[in-house]
C-alpha cells in the first residue's frame, strides 16, 4: 500500500480546501438593474491610485462592488484598480462608500478604467483607452445604471503648451463623446483638480503649466451642461510631489461624491 508523508497529506488536503472553497463561492448577489448605481472611474495614476493601502482600505465596503479585470463583480476593496502592479488605494472607495451613505436602497458599482501615466488623446474618441473604457461600460450596464462619471487627468498633459493650452476644449468634446457612445444623455460628469503641490517650475525654470490644465477643468461647467470640477486645495502629496497620500484621496472621493450628489439633484428637479 501506498502511504504518503504527512508533510505532504497536509499539503494535499490544503490545496483540496482551497479549491473547494474557490469553486463552492456564492457569486455576488446583485440587486434589480434600477437598484444598481453605476460610476465610470476614467483617468490617469491618481484616479487609479498610488495611496498606501491600510487595514480599513482591505475591508469590503457595505453595498458598494466593484468590476474586475476579468469583468465581474466583487465587493469593492483597495486596489480598485489594476493598471500597474503599483496601484494602491485611489478616491473610489471613499466615493463608493458615500454614494452607498446616500441611497441607503441601493448599491453602488464601481467600473475601474484608470491608468496611469496617459495623456488625453488616448482617452479621447478613436483613442485606445477610450475604447476601452466603453466596451467595460457597455459589459456593465447590463446589471446596472449608469448615474455619473467621475474624471482625474492632466498631469501628462501639463507638459507642453499645446497640449496644456486646449485642454479644457479636448476634455469637453471627450465629455460629449462619451455620454453619446453610452446613450447616457446628460449624465453627470465630475473631473477633479490637480494636485497643487505639483512642481511651480519645469525642468527649464519656466513655469508649469499645470494651474493652466486646472483652470480649464475648473471652466468646464461652463461649456459642457451637468458637470462639476472637484477642488485639490488642502490635499497632500506621498512624498512624490505627484500623487496624493491616502488620507487625501479618502477626502478627495467624498468631495467626489458631493459633487455627484448637487448634480443628480439638479437633474431630479
Amino acid at each position: 500500500m501506498c502511504r504518503l508523508p504527512l508533510a505532504r497529506l497536509s499539503v494535499l488536503f490544503s490545496t483540496l480546501a482551497l479549491c473547494a472553497g474557490a469553486f463552492g463561492a456564492d457569486p455576488v448577489k446583485l440587486p434589480v438593474r434600477d437598484k444598481f448605481h453605476l460610476y465610470l472611474l476614467i483617468g490617469q495614476s491618481n484616479m487609479a491610485g498610488r495611496g498606501a493601502v491600510g487595514e480599513q482600505d482591505k475591508t469590503p465596503s457595505l453595498r458598494v462592488l466593484k468590476f474586475t479585470k476579468e469583468n465581474s463583480w466583487a465587493p469593492a476593496t483597495d486596489p480598485l484598480h489594476f493598471d500597474k502592479p503599483i496601484a494602491g488605494v485611489g478616491l473610489g472607495s471613499s466615493f463608493g462608500r458615500a454614494m452607498a451613505a446616500a441611497s441607503p436602497d441601493a448599491t453602488i458599482g464601481l467600473i475601474p478604467c484608470a491608468v496611469g501615466g496617459t495623456p488625453l488623446s488616448r482617452w479621447s474618441k478613436g483613442g485606445d483607452l477610450y475604447q476601452q473604457a466603453l466596451t467595460r461600460a457597455k459589459l456593465a450596464l447590463k446589471d446596472g445604471t449608469l448615474k455619473g462619471i467621475l474624471w482625474h487627468q492632466g498631469e501628462s498633459d501639463s507638459g507642453n503648451e499645446r497640449t496644456a493650452g486646449n485642454y479644457g476644449e479636448r476634455l469637453a468634446q471627450m465629455v460629449k463623446d462619451l455620454r453619446a457612445d453610452l446613450g447616457a444623455g446628460e449624465v453627470p460628469f465630475v473631473a477633479g483638480k490637480l494636485g497643487e503641490f505639483l512642481k511651480r517650475e519645469d525642468k527649464d525654470g519656466k513655469p508649469a503649466l499645470w494651474p493652466k490644465v486646472n483652470e480649464q477643468i475648473g471652466a468646464l461647467p461652463k461649456s459642457v451642461p451637468n458637470t462639476a470640477s472637484v477642488e485639490s486645495t488642502g490635499l497632500k502629496h506621498k512624498g512624490d510631489a505627484v500623487h496624493f497620500d491616502t488620507p487625501s484621496l479618502h477626502e478627495f472621493g467624498q468631495r467626489y461624491a458631493e459633487a455627484i450628489k448637487r448634480l443628480q439633484a439638479g437633474a431630479a428637479r
